[in-house]
């Protein structure tokens, strides 16, 4: 506690170093410049693509100076931890994908929240054994994880930073305490997650009125400047074993009414490296995270039984095959994934099943069950066997539609492909050291299983429960770095990567126009289609299917590194924005 107070002074001087005066909320954006269609690399050597301007211009900063991709990375997710603090965050996780220049090698950097050893399998159930309502779920506090953003910040610094950590939280330090501009869409959100101004912390997005603050307005949050700084000062060890530990804890012991997160949960939390999961399409490698990622798995699933259809016109020709290989995909992914522990068995590890699930020949197979109409019944496959797939119960776990997505390219030529979240829009509601807390736990199932058959992404202690990010990164046939992509959008983010990439990577368009073309999705088994686009809608429902016309905000962010040039993308759907070393001045 002494070496805390005995920061005090620090903190407030780092504060006050990085005020500046007010803009009158005005937002403050880089120069703009307007950037050739297809620029080759000697003129754009470095490439942010964020959620929010301010988060890829504080990016963008960094790289000016000289940092690498790690350091702008660490920049970005603290800058949109304020700006779009209903999407992702610090008392969040993330899934990372960063390709190494030097080595050629490409590292899949877990971050994702951890369960408190006191997390039960039933941790969701009633006294009457059904399963908890959703929204009680999120707002129970037992859906609150260990956060992993900072220790995957921390980690990925170490390892490929270049820059002191101290000196990459300018920008939010800043912001935070002289203000931003209001962003539209958290007006919106905390308009319509109004009790959050309750919540001690949340009055920051809140007028006299008792009403969100309107776009525009200046917002200042004292609490996440002070946190920040404490990080910049201290490192990871200053939100793991120090006050904004405590901080984090008391608030969801108190949400829970019992001792149901500790110290030892946080001391206990590890970033865990893992093996990417790739596949060869058409004259590509397409990389993504494996479990408890189930992205990664699932767009590999879908894009090889889609190339065995023998479709020869892409995705947004071919609707019906795209279709039917989704939705065989997504089967899957329900029977199968969740954390690696819960994946195995005594006779298959969770790596061999995970394998077994991309495995060219199964999937050839699962191709071979796609006709001229749709499918009556979709179950699950047996890649490994029919005693594997008895073995395990469909997990019908219910995500919701919030995260964010950045794409970094360094002048060294290493790349990030991070999607981060709290889950829900504002996670659980609760705020400790002016952060969101995230509600992660609810991704996992709420029903642990019955009559002696699990479900892969039961809860369980120290468990990560099973996601839907799909950060990509593409290589081309020389095996050099060819795109980055990635997308929030709960369990249609797999869709909304799988569509646009597939029509650049089988038919050859352009992958910023794609992305911005309407989605096809079916996160849940119900086929969704984007407003507005009432062609798409007659075409499927000739086909035979049953379609429901749904606002999809996707937030695909990235770029791809062509022969013929860059394409650089900020999906129109939302507020992010490209900043590259063209552009900056």
């Amino acid at each position: 506690m002494d070496r805390r107070l005995a920061l005090a002074a620090a903190i407030a001087a780092l504060l006050t170093a990085c005020a500046e005066p007010a803009n009158d909320g005005a937002e403050t954006t880089a120069p703009v410049v307007e950037t050739p269609a297809t620029p080759d690399m000697e003129a754009l050597p470095w490439i942010v693509s964020a959620a929010h301007p301010l988060a890829t211009e504080a990016g963008a900063d960094v790289l000016a100076r000289g940092g690498s991709a790690a350091d702008a990375a660490v920049a970005v997710q603290t800058v949109l931890g304020l700006v779009e603090p209903q999407s992702s965050g610090l008392g969040g996780g993330a899934f990372m994908l960063f390709y190494e220049a030097a080595t050629g090698q490409l590292h899949a950097y877990d971050g994702r929240e951890i369960a408190p050893a006191t997390t039960t399998p039933d941790v969701f159930l009633t006294e009457d054994g059904s399963a908890m309502p959703f929204f009680t779920a999120v707002r129970s506090g037992l859906g609150t994880g260990v956060p992993g953003a900072v220790e995957l910040l921390e980690f990925a610094h170490e390892r490929h930073g270049k820059l002191e950590w101290s000196s990459l939280f300018e920008a939010p330090i800043r912001l935070a305490s002289v203000g931003f501009a209001m962003p539209e869409r958290l007006s919106y959100y905390a308009g319509r997650l109004s009790h959050l101004r309750l919540e001690p912390g949340g009055e920051v997005y809140y007028g006299d009125d008792e009403l969100p603050l309107p776009p525009g307005s200046t917002v200042t949050n004292q609490a996440y400047a002070e946190s920040v700084a404490l990080i910049a000062e201290l490192g990871a060890a200053a939100f793991y074993e120090g006050p904004i530990a405590d901080q984090i804890i008391a608030r969801v012991n108190a949400q829970t009414g019992k001792e149901t997160m500790t110290l030892d949960d946080f001391a206990a939390y590890e970033v865990a490296e893992r093996a990417p999961i790739c596949a060869p399409i058409e004259a590509f490698k397409v990389c993504s995270m494996p479990p408890p990622s189930s992205g990664g798995v699932t767009l590999l699933q879908i894009m090889q039984i889609f190339d065995h259809t023998g479709a020869d016109g892409g995705p947004m020709v071919n609707l019906l095959e795209y279709v039917e290989a989704t939705r065989l995909a997504y089967a899957d992914r329900n029977r199968y994934l969740g954390d690696p522990s819960g994946m195995g068995t005594d006779d298959l590890s969770a790596e061999a099943l995970t394998e077994a699930l991309v495995d060219n020949l199964y999937l050839e197979g699962r191709a071979q069950m796609i006709g001229t109409s749709p499918l009556q019944d979709v179950e699950a496959g047996a890649p490994a066997g029919p005693e594997i797939k008895e073995g395990f119960l469909d997990d019908h776990s219910y995500e919701v539609p919030a995260t964010s997505h950045f794409s970094i390219r360094d002048a060294e030529g290493n790349i990030i492909s991070m999607t981060t979240t709290v889950e829900m829009p504002f996670g659980s509601q609760m705020m400790a050291g002016g952060m969101i807390l995230n509600n992660q736990l609810t991704d996992f199932s709420r029903d642990p299983g019955r009559d002696g058959k699990p479900i892969a992404n039961a809860p369980g202690p120290r468990k990560r429960p099973m996601s839907s990010m799909t950060p990509v990164v593409v290589f081309d046939a020389k095996g050099d770095p060819y795109a980055a992509i990635g997308s929030p959008g709960g369990p249609a983010i797999i869709s909304y990567v799988a569509r646009p990439l597939m029509a650049h990577l089988f038919a050859g368009a352009k992958l910023s126009e794609a992305i911005a073309a309407p989605h096809v999705v079916i996160p849940r088994g119900k086929l969704l289609v984007e407003e507005g686009a009432d062609g798409l809608v007659t075409e499927l429902e000739a086909a035979g299917y049953e379609v429901t016309a749904s606002s999809l905000t996707s937030g695909l962010h990235g770029f791809v590194l062509g022969p013929d040039g860059v394409d650089t993308f900020a999906d129109p759907r939302r507020e992010g924005s490209v900043i590259t070393s063209a552009d900056w001045e």
